[in-house]
């Protein structure tokens, strides 16, 4: 991916990483990270990730995974709209610090998406996922272990960056987890992401149907 005149330094830096260890240590030492993605970024995929979800989940107790929850931006939104049952899971523990610090989670957890996670099957009503599946950081394969760890007829919103949707087989991948009969498709289309920047992202929720 080329930078461009658009592109926030920071943010650049993130999307090509050449290992997990380098970019934990990126997140560590990203003191202004909120300022940057939104303010300068014009990031709003906590915003839009929230809204296409709560379109349809209505139980106000539902057990809710914030995957990636990086510094607790879709926590926050969830919380303020009465949805306080929920779990947060990110790679970075410095995010992890900040997420804390917004007092909306049930619990906080340390864990890399990329691998098997720690929770049994079946255990969220709802998993939404903003700004994670991007260039350098969690692929399509994740879908498959968010899947197992959504309960039947739960939900699944999130994000895919313009660029990483492009480069990796995310459209093979849904489509083989829809023909296999594990969820099926309830919105998918093109929606803002980093207005600032220009860049736009694949936002998507499907329900888990086994």
């Amino acid at each position: 991916m080329k930078n461009t005149k658009n592109m926030i330094p920071t943010i650049f830096k993130t999307l090509h990483v050449s290992n997990l260890d380098e970019l934990g240590e990126l997140y560590k030492n990203w003191d202004d990270y909120e300022h940057d993605v939104i303010q300068l970024a014009g990031y709003v995929g906590h915003l839009v990730t929230t809204e296409i979800l709560l379109r349809y989940l209505d139980n106000k107790k539902a057990k809710i995974l914030d995957a990636g929850c990086g510094t607790g931006l879709v926590g926050h939104i969830l919380f303020n709209k009465s949805y306080k049952n929920i779990v947060g899971i990110d790679f970075s523990q410095e995010m992890l610090n900040r997420a804390l610090k917004k007092n909306v989670y049930q619990s906080l957890s340390l864990g890399d998406l990329t691998q098997k996670l720690d929770f049994e099957d079946d255990t969220f009503d709802a998993v939404i996922c903003a700004g994670t599946f991007t260039c350098g950081h969690v692929g399509p394969e994740a879908l498959n272990e968010i899947i197992r760890i959504t309960k039947s007829g739960g939900y699944i919103s999130f994000t895919v960056r313009k660029q990483e949707w492009e480069a990796s087989p995310y459209e093979k991948i849904i489509r083989d987890l829809e023909n296999s009969g594990l969820w099926i498709q309830i919105e998918r289309h093109t929606s803002e992401y980093n207005t600032q920047e220009g860049i736009n992202c694949q936002l998507c929720l499907f329900q888990v149907t086994i």
